[in-house]
């Protein structure tokens, strides 16, 4: 049913499992969807435009101009038409293309001109599969915000065995069945994250503060976003900025600041992410004039700040989610489980500093997730996109369990 009217194209590129491509079309329609095929030259030759047209019931375009009737195949208005993208398969040829922006095709340009997600299923021998800049390739496409529906394993035409069967049709409907699904609880839900560091004033000119980069909350944020919620996010003092404009942008500096944006959001809010790095502690005082150089020994009083998470958390209403983040360099596991109860979290994100490209300023991250209900799910070392993409699943998991 969550297929029911969604506009999919599925482009074909030229492999031998492009036959597969007929079932899927074919289950795509059963399930409601209108489907818009684009084939590149290569894929006719091993399955007829004829065969897929009759299945979708709509035209297939193979080329930017029509050599029929000498028309343009609009790869601005099907970029605009679908709700979904998926190239299946997509050969090693395409991804290529695409992950470094080459168009010289149909297929390319409409991908370029997409503003719908967009689905990758590979399809290649083994060889080709496991080459780096094939790895690449898949790297630069997931980092561009597309999705790969991975290859399976088993012979393939050349004979060998091994990962690189395009995945069954059935597994690529499920896939976007999924998708579908777990989209249509985020809309309209009200998220509310803080991102990166706080600053805080010792005289007119110096500060303390630390080096996070803001790079997750960012990353979580337009996560959110592109999954239709109404983001808020409040972010310290950071050399980001936002694709997304949908996305309301508070900026603050100091944690004082970050708790009052935060408050003023908060219990309106469905959802709440304490990714920001706040400070623990703020001086005592903050010097009216630039403190001079003079002896040899400084010292400087300090105060605690707010605990944000923690103070909100007291406010927390049963149909909110709070999610928290732990960066830790020892006893992590239980450190992070006494922060979730503290704080009156539902879900606390693990990071720890003792895993190479984890945590601050870094473009990856490697975290470790645990609920309220005490599972534990570990993650490997991804970008933090895709990171973002992993804790919007888990709560979209959760939303939908609601």
């Amino acid at each position: 049913m969550y297929l029911t009217g969604k506009k999919i194209i599925v482009a074909v590129s030229g492999s031998i499992s492009a036959y597969k491509s007929a079932l899927l079309i074919r289950l795509l329609v059963k399930a409601g969807a209108e489907v818009q095929v684009l084939m590149t030259k290569a894929a006719t030759d091993f399955i007829t435009p004829l065969t897929l047209g009759t299945l979708s019931k709509r035209p297939v375009y193979t080329s930017l101009i029509s050599s029929d009737e000498g028309t343009w195949n609009n790869h601005v208005d099907l970029g605009l038409w679908a709700d979904l993208m998926i190239v299946a398969p997509a050969t090693a040829n395409t991804l290529a293309k695409c992950s470094h922006g080459l168009c010289d095709d149909l297929l390319t340009a409409v991908y370029l001109s997409a503003r719908c997600p967009v689905y990758f299923a590979p399809a290649m021998d083994l060889d080709m599969y496991q080459h780096p800049s094939t790895q690449r390739s898949m790297e630069l496409l997931q980092s561009y915000g597309n999705r790969i529906i991975e290859a399976n394993y088993g012979e393939l035409a050349s004979g060998l065995a091994g990962k690189g069967r395009l995945a069954e049709p059935e597994e690529i409907v499920q896939v976007l069945e999924k998708y579908f699904a777990r989209q249509s609880v985020a809309v309209g839900k009200r998220v509310l994250i803080t991102a990166g560091p706080t600053q805080e004033s010792i005289d007119p000119v110096r500060y303390i503060s630390n080096h996070s980069s803001g790079k997750m909350g960012y990353a979580i944020a337009e996560a959110f976003s592109n999954a239709g919620a109404q983001v808020t996010l409040v972010s310290g003092p950071v050399g980001l900025s936002l694709s997304d404009p949908t996305i309301k942008l508070i900026k603050v500096r100091s944690a004082q600041e970050m708790f009052e944006a935060t408050q003023d959001f908060f219990a309106a809010s469905d959802l709440v992410i304490f990714s920001a790095a706040v400070a623990d502690y703020a001086p005592a005082e903050v010097a009216k004039l630039k403190i001079k150089k003079k002896e040899s020994d400084f010292q400087l009083a300090m105060s605690k700040t707010v605990d944000i998470a923690g103070t909100l958390g007291v406010q927390k209403k049963a149909d909110q989610l709070l999610v928290g983040f732990a960066l830790e360099t020892d006893n992590e596991l239980p450190n992070a489980e006494g922060k979730l109860q503290k704080k009156n979290l539902d879900y606390i994100v693990l990071n720890s500093l003792n895993d190479p490209g984890a945590g601050f300023a870094h473009d990856t991250n490697k975290i470790t997730v645990i609920d309220r209900e005490g599972l534990v799910r570990k993650f490997e070392l991804k970008t933090k996109l895709e990171t973002a993409r992993d804790i919007l699943e888990i709560i979209l998991e959760k939303w939908s369990e609601l």
